[in-house]
């Protein structure tokens, strides 16, 4: 029993990792304009 819980806790800890690691260099989430800075007015965000 304690072979079948050290699997499952490594298994979620890799699978947490993965995700992660996904989620901070592959995917890119879409970026939400604000309104002080939202076209040419020269602001210097862009």
């Amino acid at each position: 029993m304690n072979n079948l819980i050290q699997n499952i806790l490594v298994f979620s800890a890799l699978s947490i990792a993965i995700v992660f690691l996904v989620r901070k260099f592959i995917w890119k989430p879409r970026k939400v304009s604000t309104k002080a800075c939202g076209g040419d007015d020269g602001c210097g965000c862009h």
